[in-house]
């Protein structure tokens, strides 16, 4: 499984995911799941995917193919606008799917999967898209300014309460290290490393990217200062009154 959050915020976009993949307990390895593609100055678009590896890899590869072919006139460095990338991913995973779909479902493998694609082409405000296993996407907006993909059920809470599109950048990478941190704790199929992206607004910079190992300290304080936290606020709370 894995585990995948972006958000598009008031000063600049956060990007996170896991790099655990499993096909059982003797299957467990690491893969990056944050594809970026960039042309300084005038665009960066990231890419976090989540589902059946061989299909985001496909996908993927298949991107950056067209990307790298001068005579292919209409690729993901090429489109005029977030909506057309993502159409173009939706396009792509469509065409995978059709491609290996069949084969993979005599073998009962199911061969979806899903994006989180965001970032900003010159001319326009940084967006986010969530692009499911079908091709067919939704756009994140101010009044729900993130995506999650993948287990997302126990870091969920706590994005719900934090984050709005107001919220700091700087607070919303601790927020999802904090969303991670708590999706581990109950899944073992979302581990370490992490890789994270920031992005400042308007920046056309390549943001800035940090891996959280399990040696990172930052990381390790978190773990411990939140469950301290969230066993401090359970205590202060009043007991249950039952009534007699």
């Amino acid at each position: 499984m894995t585990y995948c959050v972006a958000m598009n915020l008031a000063s600049g976009m956060l990007f996170a995911s896991d790099s655990r993949t499993n096909a059982g307990v003797d299957h467990v390895s690491t893969f990056r799941k944050m594809q970026c593609f960039q042309q300084p100055g005038e665009r960066l678009l990231v890419l976090l995917s989540a589902g059946n590896l061989a299909t985001t890899q496909s996908v993927v590869s298949l991107l950056r193919q067209r990307a790298s072919n001068a005579a292919d006139g209409n690729h993901i460095l090429t489109v005029p606008s977030m909506y057309d990338a993502a159409c173009l991913v939706g396009e792509t995973l469509r065409e995978i799917a059709h491609r290996d779909g069949p084969a993979l479902s005599q073998s009962n493998i199911e061969v979806g999967c899903s994006f989180l694609l965001g970032g900003q082409i010159r001319g326009e405000a940084p967006r986010l898209f969530n692009i499911y296993p079908q091709g067919n996407f939704i756009e994140a907006t101010q009044d729900t300014p993130y995506f999650q993909i993948g287990e997302a059920k126990y870091g969920k809470p706590i994005i719900d309460r934090v984050i709005n599109y107001h919220t700091a950048v700087e607070d919303a990478a601790k927020c999802a290290l904090i969303s991670f941190d708590s999706t581990m704790k109950s899944n073992l199929s979302v581990g370490l490393p992490i890789d994270m992206l920031m992005y400042d607004k308007d920046d056309f910079g390549p943001g800035i990217h940090q891996r959280i190992t399990e040696h990172d300290a930052y990381f390790q304080q978190l773990h411990t200062g939140w469950g301290q936290a969230l066993r401090e606020a359970f205590a202060a709370l009043p007991p249950m009154r039952w009534k007699e």
